[in-house]
């Protein structure tokens, strides 16, 4: 694609989580930051909350990366699971065999079990549930109960929810206000600030091999700003799609006009789905018009 032609090393603004690009802004160390200090002190729940596309999930992978051995992690990416899938999904994480369970009482006295031993060799279990909003009701009330399993000193699971500000609406109702009462730290993960953008591009940049420079203008960054309201996806969406384009037409910079170019073609919506779908279709579309004109020189 255009890794050669603008010497990067690898993709630096992929629509895939990748946590060696991860960007230490404020708002996300404050939030790792949140998170490990939570953990260490053994607090039962934790709640992470960002928009569409505010980069919680590469906050969650980081996070992942980030404890050292003396924690068992358990993570769940899409957690729309009932009740019951939700318990059997935790304790194949933590290494419990399932092949003969007999029902769900013996399932709990697995758990129950496998925490227990996990604690007197001196681990903390921590289970992560992303896009946590897509949650049955029923389901953040199993967690509630989950986390009930403690010593007369300590919580043996501890949990970390990572969602869209509609897990706050899930939380509010009255079925859940026991489990909201738990919840000891929460963290709202802002979007990117104007200055935080350039920190963001430049430290990307950087870390695919990119050195000469600065490879967007200082206009076509104040419009990538405006277009994506700051929201990491979308930053990277019209990124990607900018340098196919400055590929396509054989430019080593991305010009105002450029990103103008890239912003009016993806025709992104804030927070749509669609959107994303849209944008890859395109940038689909433009790699191939280019690999067609290639072919016909």
């Amino acid at each position: 694609m255009y890794l050669e032609h603008f010497k990067f090393n690898e993709m630096p603004f992929g629509l895939t989580p990748n946590v060696a690009l991860f960007c230490g802004l404020k708002g996300h160390e404050e939030a790792l930051n949140v998170l490990l200090f939570s953990l260490r002190s053994g607090e039962g729940f934790i709640k992470i909350i960002g928009e569409v596309g505010s980069g919680k999930t590469l906050l969650c992978r980081k996070i992942l990366e980030t404890l050292g051995d003396e924690f068992v992690t358990a993570y769940l990416p899409n957690p729309d699971l009932s009740p019951l899938e939700l318990r059997r999904a935790l304790a194949r994480e933590l290494g419990i065999d399932l092949a003969n369970l007999q029902d769900q009482h013996e399932l709990l006295t697995l758990i129950n079990n496998r925490l227990l031993e996990l604690h007197r060799a001196d681990k903390q279990v921590v289970l992560l549930l992303d896009e946590a909003q897509a949650l049955p009701l029923e389901s953040l009330e199993t967690l509630r109960l989950l986390t009930n399993i403690e010593t007369e000193k300590s919580k043996l699971l501890q949990v970390v929810l990572f969602g869209q500000p509609e897990l706050d609406e899930h939380l509010a109702s009255r079925q859940l206000r026991q489990l909201a009462q738990r919840i000891t730290f929460s963290y709202y993960l802002p979007l990117l600030s104007r200055e935080d953008l350039d920190t963001y591009l430049f430290h990307r940049l950087a870390m695919v091999g990119h050195t000469a420079g600065s490879l967007f203008a200082k206009k076509a960054r104040d419009i990538l700003y405006r277009a994506s309201k700051g929201v990491p996806r979308i930053v990277n969406v019209l990124c990607h799609k900018a340098l196919l384009v400055a590929y396509g037409r054989g430019e080593l910079k991305i010009t105002r006009k450029i990103m103008r170019y890239a912003i009016k073609d993806t025709k992104i919506k804030f927070g749509s789905n669609k959107a994303l779908i849209i944008t890859l279709i395109i940038g689909f579309s433009v790699l191939l018009s280019v690999v067609l004109l290639f072919l016909q020189l």
